[in-house]
């Protein structure tokens, strides 16, 4: 027979098993009424102790769509997506072991960045993003907000002050990569007839997004070391990325921003 009687000291083992339970994510698992738990989110990876979650890899690719191309051609896969959260992850992880503060971009960059963002990305050309209609309609659209699309470019703006800071150092990209990039890069994403922006108006720009081309030679050795420590998991079989492609730490489309 059950009983249900427990002794204090008995009760003093169950609660840490409670506590867990009354700690898990609300947003993880819904109980609906007569039937099994349905899934809502789900930890495919985990950095260091920091769980990345389905919902950031579809929310990294559906930011994507707000890159001047560079992802290097080619729609964000999952798989993609994910070694980018986990690259990001790392870095942020370095960032705050060190000086955040120093690398916390100030509010008005972030305003002025996205303003660049609104008049000059192609898909953002198309429909009209400069005026607040086009806006609002554009992230109705890629199932975004304002705040989404703020704290990603925050996040890049921060990674970038944190490169300028730490890893540029003996990078140089000179005026002649940047005039091929915007020729034979950016120029042939906008449709005959659409606004092209002038060379001198996005070459900042195209100078991060090849920063971050070479940048990414010197991580990756950095996270190479840090996968063979242990410090990922991926939980998830289906985006775990070839050996090969495994420490492309930043990538230029988070520079294109």
């Amino acid at each position: 027979m059950f009983h249900h009687h427990t002794t204090r000291a008995a009760r003093s083992h169950l609660w840490p098993a409670t506590l867990i339970l009354c700690l898990l994510p609300v947003s993880i698992l819904a109980q609906t009424p007569a039937a099994a738990p349905a899934v809502l989110d789900r930890v495919v990876a985990v950095v260091n102790n920091h769980a990345i979650l389905s919902s950031d890899v579809d929310e990294e690719i559906r930011l994507a769509v707000l890159d001047s191309g560079a992802t290097g051609g080619g729609a964000l896969t999952p798989r993609r997506a994910l070694d980018q959260l986990i690259s990001r992850a790392l870095i942020q992880q370095q960032i705050r072991a060190e000086d955040a503060l120093a690398t916390q971009p100030p509010h008005e960059q972030v305003e002025a960045r996205i303003a660049d963002i609104r008049r000059e990305t192609p898909a953002c050309v198309r429909q009209n993003c400069a005026s607040e209609a086009g806006w609002k309609a554009f992230l109705a659209a890629h199932d975004l907000t304002e705040k989404q699309v703020e704290n990603y470019i925050t996040l890049r703006l921060e990674i970038l002050s944190f490169i300028e800071l730490r890893f540029r150092q003996g990078i140089r990209i000179t005026a002649e990569e940047i005039s091929n990039y915007y020729n034979y890069t950016l120029l042939p994403q906008y449709a005959p007839g659409e606004p092209i922006p002038a060379l001198d108006r996005v070459s900042s720009r195209i100078q991060e997004i090849l920063l971050q081309h070479q940048v990414n030679v010197l991580f990756d050795g950095w996270l190479k070391n840090l996968r063979k420590q242990g410090d990922i998991e991926i939980l998830d079989p289906s985006l775990e990325a070839p050996p090969a492609q495994h420490g492309a730490a930043y990538t230029g489309k988070e520079a294109s921003q």
